[in-house]
């Protein structure tokens, strides 16, 4: 049986009409990667609009703790999570990479998320 080395997430359901959702998918991510895998995140759909930097102030999850997009996209910058915009949604929205937080490693798509899955040294999850 082979082990798992990497976790690949796709956030998708945690668009910032629903910021209540959002935090989630950074706090696995964020606790896969210090259980030392490799962890890769890509946003789509409307959840690609947390990667633009106007919505870096905006605060996530729920309750008092809520805390900003730029906590969360930092937090995880630095442990290593690899953090992707799908081209397909940056596309559809009209979302310039030029407009993307520091943060975000670059574009993805959904065949690479989808290649993830059929490797046995990876897992996924979708938000």
């Amino acid at each position: 049986m082979t082990t798992a080395t990497g976790l690949s997430i796709m956030v998708w359901s945690c668009d910032p009409q629903h910021p209540e959702r959002a935090a989630t998918p950074f706090i696995v991510a964020q606790a896969a990667a210090v259980l030392d895998l490799k962890v890769e995140m890509l946003f789509t759909a409307q959840a690609v609009l947390w990667l633009k930097t106007e919505r870096q102030d905006d605060l996530i999850g729920f309750g008092p703790e809520r805390l900003s997009v730029r906590h969360y996209l930092q937090t995880a910058a630095d442990l290593g999570i690899d953090m992707r915009a799908c081209s397909q949604a940056a596309h559809a929205l009209d979302i310039a990479t030029d407009s993307l937080v520091p943060q975000c490693t670059g574009m993805g798509g959904v065949a690479a998320f989808v290649e993830r899955g059929q490797s046995p040294e990876w897992r996924t999850m979708v938000f």
